[in-house]
């Protein structure tokens, strides 16, 4: 079996957010593999920015880990109804680098979020703002994990067992859509 190379991407900046521990919980349940986690502290997306300065170093360094991968998992929050802005902003940088790192890209999404939802409203949007780019973005088994507060141990686990099950189904699957089993 080849180890391969996961990029993962949390839609919340926080370092101690539930979907950096899903997440990571994700990577460990997809192993072996290197992980990398990237960056998406970006400046907001301005086109006169780009213009002057080009793409960012931030945002390069991004679309080459994206590139490099096998495959990605990204974990994000329901803000307003919708992916959050970070992620939408990390998105639309990508979307001005040179070439399409996300084409048959294997992708896994998930969310965790305080309510009952565990982020359904996300997932869908960030289907929709993904459609551009054509990732292979893998259709299930869905993984939202919703009222966070009691669905994580100290060490960050996940407990929930329907939860649990489902992440580990996302990542065999992603596994073999990634061409690593």
């Amino acid at each position: 079996m080849s180890s391969g190379r996961l990029l993962g991407i949390c839609g919340s900046l926080r370092a101690g957010s539930f979907n950096r521990k899903l997440m990571r919980e994700a990577a460990r349940l997809f192993d072996p593999a290197e992980f990398a986690e990237g960056d998406l502290r970006f400046p907001l997306y301005d086109g006169d920015l780009e213009e002057a300065e080009g793409i960012p170093p931030e945002v390069q360094a991004l679309a080459d880990q994206i590139a490099q991968a096998d495959a990605v998992v990204i974990a994000g929050p329901e803000y307003n109804k919708a992916l959050s802005g970070v992620l939408k902003n990390a998105l639309d940088w990508v979307s001005r680098t040179k070439g399409n790192p996300w084409k048959d890209k294997p992708v896994a999404i998930m969310s965790a979020t305080g309510g009952r939802a565990g982020g359904e409203r996300t997932q869908f949007s960030l289907r929709l703002a993904m459609v551009p780019f054509q990732p292979l973005i893998l259709q299930g088994p869905e993984v939202l994990v919703g009222i966070t507060d009691s669905q994580f141990d100290a060490d960050g686990r996940l407990i929930n067992e329907i939860n649990l099950k489902a992440l580990e189904a996302l990542m065999a699957r992603l596994r073999v859509e990634a061409r690593l089993t």
